[in-house]
C-alpha cells in the first residue's frame, strides 16, 4: 500500500522542506503532492483523491473533503481555528518532521484497511529468531550484534523484542509511541498493521530500526499464538532482515516464531547451567527436531560450545564494557555462522 498524502500551505519553504524529509525517510511509502494555493489544490481535487492531506487552516476551510480519505489541520501551536473545523484531527506545524510522519501514518493505519493481510506483491525478510534456554547468556546482545551486522551489509534491518520484559531501553532512544500500540491494532482486528509499524518504528543513529518498549508487562504476556503470528509478518513486509529477541521460555509463542524463521541462533555462554539446559532442550524437546537444519549454535563471552549436535556453531570473545551498545557494536563484526 502507498500512501498518497497532499502538503497544502502557503508556506513554500517549510512544505519543501517538509516534502524532501518525507521523500527521504518514507519515499517507498508516501507519495506526496504540494499545493501553495487554494486554487491549485481545488483544481488538483477536481481529478484525484488522497489518503490524507496537511491542511492550513485557510486551505482547510476552501478544501472539497470528499476526495481526502484523512483531512488533518496543520496548524502551529497558539494558532486559533474556525468553528467550523474544530471537529478535524490536527498536526503541529514546524514539530521534528520524523515525528510529524510518525503522527499521520498513525492516524492512516486507523482509517485505513487491511488490517493484516498478506499482499503477495510485496517483498518477505528473512527471519533470524535469537533464543536460549538459559538468561543471562547474552541473547540480545547476540540478535542486536547479528542485526548490526546485517545493517553493515548494506541491508533494511528491524529489530523486534519479544522479551517478556523488556530490554530495549538500554540500548536504544526511547522516544514516542511504543509496541503497544500495534498490539492494541491486533486485537481490535482494525486498520492497517504494516502502516502503523512504519508509523511508530524508531532508528537509531546508524538506521537500525526497532520499537519503543511496551507500556506494560501484561501487554507482551497476553499476546497470542495468532497476535505473534500477525506480527511477525506484518514486520516482514516492511524491511529486507528481521531480528526477532525471545524470551527464554519455549512457549507455544517461541515455538511459532521458530517456525516462521529462517534461522534460529541458539547461545550459549561459559556457565554449566547454560550447558545442561541446552542440552535438555536438543536431546529432549521436539522443538530442537523441527528447527535443526536452519539451528546456529552462538559461544557466547568466550565460551566453547561443547558436545552440540549440529556444525553450524560460530565464537564470540567476551567484550568488557560497562557500556551495552559498545558490546553489541563490537561483536557485529564476527562471523555468525554464515
Amino acid at each position: 500500500m502507498r500512501i498518497k498524502l497532499l502538503v497544502a500551505t502557503s508556506d513554500g519553504d517549510y512544505a519543501e522542506h517538509l516534502s524532501d524529509i518525507i521523500a527521504k525517510l518514507q519515499g517507498n511509502v508516501i507519495d506526496v503532492s504540494v499545493c501553495l494555493s487554494p486554487e491549485s489544490m481545488r483544481s488538483l481535487l477536481q481529478n484525484h483523491e488522497f489518503d490524507a492531506a496537511l491542511l492550513d487552516a485557510s486551505f482547510a476551510e476552501d478544501a472539497d473533503l470528499g476526495h481526502i480519505a484523512l483531512p488533518l489541520l496543520l496548524i502551529s501551536e497558539d494558532e486559533r481555528l474556525p468553528d467550523g473545523l474544530a471537529d478535524l484531527k490536527r498536526i503541529i506545524k514546524y514539530q521534528r518532521v520524523s515525528t510529524l510522519v510518525a503522527k499521520v501514518l498513525e492516524h492512516c493505519a486507523k482509517t485505513s484497511e487491511g488490517g493484516g493481510e498478506e499482499d503477495p506483491d510485496r517483498g518477505k525478510a528473512r527471519v533470524t529468531a535469537a533464543w536460549s534456554p538459559a538468561g543471562g547468556v547474552g541473547k540480545t546482545t547476540v540478535a542486536l550484534a547479528y542485526a548490526a551486522k546485517r545493517l553493515s551489509e548494506g541491508k533494511q534491518v528491524l529489530y523486534l523484542n519479544l522479551e517478556s520484559f523488556s530490554s530495549v531501553p538500554a540500548y536504544f532512544e526511547e522516544s514516542g509511541k511504543g509496541i503497544s500500540a500495534i498490539f492494541e491494532m491486533l486485537d481490535n482486528r482494525e486498520g492497517n498493521i504494516r502502516v502503523l509499524i512504519l508509523g511508530i518504528r524508531r532508528q537509531d543513529s546508524g538506521g537500525l530500526s526497532y520499537f519503543c518498549h511496551p507500556d506494560n508487562f501484561d501487554d507482551m504476556n497476553v499476546l497470542s499464538v495468532e497476535n505473534v503470528t500477525a506480527l511477525v509478518n506484518a514486520c516482514a513486509e516492511i524491511c529486507e532482515e528481521l531480528v526477532i529477541d525471545l524470551t527464554c521460555i519455549c512457549d507455544e509463542r517461541t515455538r511459532q516464531v521458530f517456525e516462521l524463521a529462517d534461522r534460529v541462533l541458539l547461545v550459549a555462554d561459559t556457565a554449566a547451567a547454560t550447558h545442561y539446559k541446552l542440552s535438555q532442550f536438543t536431546s529432549q524437546h521436539n522443538a530442537f527436531e523441527r528447527i535443526r537444519d536452519k539451528a546456529v549454535f552462538i559461544a557466547n563471552k568466550g565460551s566453547a560450545p561443547g558436545d552440540l549436535p549440529t556444525d553450524a556453531v560460530a565464537y564470540l570473545p567476551a567484550v568488557q564494557s560497562g557500556n551495552p551498545s559498545v558490546v553489541y557494536k563490537t561483536l557485529s563484526s564476527y562471523s555468525f555462522g554464515e
